[in-house]
């Protein structure tokens, strides 16, 4: 299939057709910068005739593993967020994410499909700064979200995709004059599949989008079924409390738990107490001990400083609270801007 181009579609201020886009793409691939250059080689792709658009995972916890998600997919997912979202044609939208990434992807497939006027920027850690218009609609990450807080008016509704958001991101939210929504997917469902408000309402649960019904299997993990984004039912990694099979809770991945002295301790629940006390980006993780099975490790990028008066500020227990500390100059990043636990950690473990 030859996905069309709705006729209110810009791009950067200009109303493009196909041809027009095609031209602006071929462009974008012999004379832009790399950001660019990944814009021109997915508009290019999605405008051909094939079927369906190959995509690749983060490959933050392991290898990126190959996908072919079919363009009607992906076609389905973008008209699902228009309409929860309320964005219709002719509204302002800002990418400033890298088309490497099936978000930034889905930003682009929105944009053509639905008669977005979308602004494309250089993605950055805060690339709203320097703009001077207010955006109706914008996908950010939460590394973006968190330099970017000052700015944030300028999109009228955002959505944190690509990881957990802390308590302590929540709480700077407030007073941001932007509605904040976090959003949880996959690749292979052409991102999200369902969405919780942050600010100025607070909700606990993910909302399945309309069409899509979740569960659990035997292993508590999140089963998602959704016959428009993905023609096998996709069974996940993520620990999960179930409503009903609309709304949903994440714990963390279950081969992120860590055992230690015979206590469960999740990652992501642990991270959340700390945020508010460690400014510098930090994920937790474990290694073998020979007494306890295994130990917790927190490895924080930049500076090292007081690391235990951060633990006792976050009132952590003995289990919790991290047995060794890791500092490391600059974390190592996937290709899709999310840090690169697996490479981070065979580089320095000891």
């Amino acid at each position: 299939m030859t996905p069309e181009v709705h006729p209110e579609f810009q791009l950067n201020g200009r109303s493009l057709d196909y041809n027009g886009l095609m031209t602006v793409a071929y462009s974008y691939v012999k004379e832009g910068e790399l950001w660019e250059r990944q814009v021109g080689d997915f508009i290019l792709n999605w405008l051909d005739d094939f079927s369906y658009h190959t995509v690749f995972t983060s490959g933050s916890t392991g290898k990126p593993k190959e996908f072919r998600l079919e363009k009607q997919h992906m076609i389905n997912s973008a008209r699902m967020t228009g309409e929860r979202f309320r964005i219709v044609a002719g509204m302002d939208v800002l990418g400033c994410l890298p088309l490497s990434y099936i978000a930034g992807k889905l930003m682009m497939v929105r944009a053509i499909e639905l008669g977005w006027h979308i602004d494309l920027v250089a993605p950055s850690k805060n690339p709203l700064e320097k703009l001077t218009k207010r955006y109706d609609f914008t996908a950010l990450t939460a590394y973006q979200v968190k330099h970017s807080l000052n700015f944030l008016y300028k999109s009228r509704k955002t959505i944190i995709g690509g990881g957990p958001v802390d308590k302590a991101m929540v709480d700077s939210l407030k007073g941001r004059h932007t509605r904040a929504y976090h959003t949880y997917g996959m690749t292979e469902t052409s991102t999200h599949i369902g969405v919780r408000e942050l600010y100025p309402t607070y909700e606990e649960y993910f909302t399945a989008l309309p069409g899509i019904k979740v569960r659990l299997n035997a292993a508590d993990c999140l089963v998602v079924d959704a016959p428009d984004l993905a023609d096998k039912t996709v069974v996940t990694n993520d620990l999960a409390v179930v409503k009903d099979d609309k709304l949903f809770k994440i714990l963390g991945r279950t081969d992120d738990v860590i055992i230690t002295g015979g206590v469960k301790i999740h990652p992501e629940a642990l991270s959340d107490k700390l945020s508010g006390f460690i400014e510098q980006r930090f994920f937790i993780t474990a290694e073998s001990e020979k007494d306890l099975g295994q130990q917790v490790v927190i490895y924080i990028e930049g500076d090292s400083f007081d690391t235990d008066a951060a633990f006792a500020k976050a009132k952590l227990d003995r289990f919790e609270k991290p047995r060794k500390v890791i500092f490391v100059d600059k974390f190592n990043e996937t290709h899709t801007g999310k840090i690169d636990r697996k490479t981070i950690v065979l580089k320095h473990a000891k």
